[in-house]
């Protein structure tokens, strides 16, 4: 193959040969840095096929860094976008909650009010999970002001013993001196008189929603679609056992592995141990 006369077509384009080989060098190390940043990504998207771009892009911007591989944010976001790797939100869920019910209920305590640390506030919520043996249900309990999943249970019952065994755990590692306000909605799960009977033990005080469910328990209702649409916990499992795992490794990954863009792009389980 002939030798291209780089002179010649510098001269043709009106540019240095110092200028050729300068633009060439940033050409063939875009590539480079494209190449290095896919393979990235394609780690993490392993783990969390869902997590959105800016998670993605925090939790690699050291290593980009390290290597010296220069990826601004747009860049970063037309790179995802050539490769097919953006994220299309999925759509809702079923609901799970009950609160058709004579059991008795509670005023709601939180609206309009924000947790100074975490412990202050707790919201629970269940949701479903398909699979070809019939439903499982996930009870969840989240520190409002960390985000971490404080307590969960699964089993294939919608009745309160899983939701108690979800709080048994979040209540094992709640400081003696912690009394956080306990919001759910007003299923009959969280109404039960053994459910009230654990959290008034433990002095938690307790908070229901009144009239708008899903809209005064948000951050639940969020951490419902977050285990859905990131961690595809919305697609059916071959067997309740496979569901059992795959929940569990979302529960893992979202409390120590991603960032939270209210968190200043820190972990739950981070900001909860800072915060407590």
């Amino acid at each position: 193959m002939s030798t291209p006369n780089i002179s010649g077509l510098c001269d043709r384009v009106g540019m240095s040969r110092q200028n050729y080989y300068a633009k060439r060098r940033r050409r063939q190390k875009r590539a480079v840095d494209e190449d290095f940043l896919l393979k990235l990504v394609y780690r993490e998207r392993q783990q969390q096929p869902r997590l959105g771009g800016r998670k993605v892009l925090h939790l690699i911007g050291d290593e980009l860094a390290r290597h010296d591989a220069a990826v601004g944010r747009d860049r970063f976001f037309q790179v995802l976008r050539d490769n097919g790797l953006l994220i299309e939100r999925k759509p809702g869920r079923v609901r799970t909650t009950n609160s058709r019910h004579c059991l008795p209920v509670f005023h709601n305590l939180v609206a309009g009010t924000k947790p100074e640390s975490a412990n202050d506030i707790w919201v629970s919520d269940m949701t479903y999970i398909r699979t070809e043996e019939g439903f499982v249900y996930a009870a969840l309990i989240t520190d409002m002001c960390s985000r971490k999943i404080v307590g969960s249970f699964i089993g294939d019952s919608l009745e309160a013993e899983g939701c108690m065994k979800a709080l048994t755990e979040a209540l094992a590692q709640l400081p003696e001196d912690a009394h956080p306000i306990h919001h759910s909605d007003r299923g009959c799960q969280y109404c039960c008189h053994p459910y009230v009977e654990m959290l008034q033990q433990r002095k938690l005080q307790i908070s229901m929603t009144e009239v708008l469910h899903c809209y005064e328990n948000a951050l639940a209702e969020r951490l419902n679609g977050i285990l859905k649409q990131e961690y595809e916990m919305d697609r059916p499992f071959r067997t309740k056992a496979q569901a059992i795992l795959a929940f569990g490794q979302a529960v893992w990954l979202y409390n120590y592995r991603r960032p939270h863009l209210a968190l200043g792009l820190r972990t739950p389980a981070q900001v909860h141990e800072e915060a407590a």
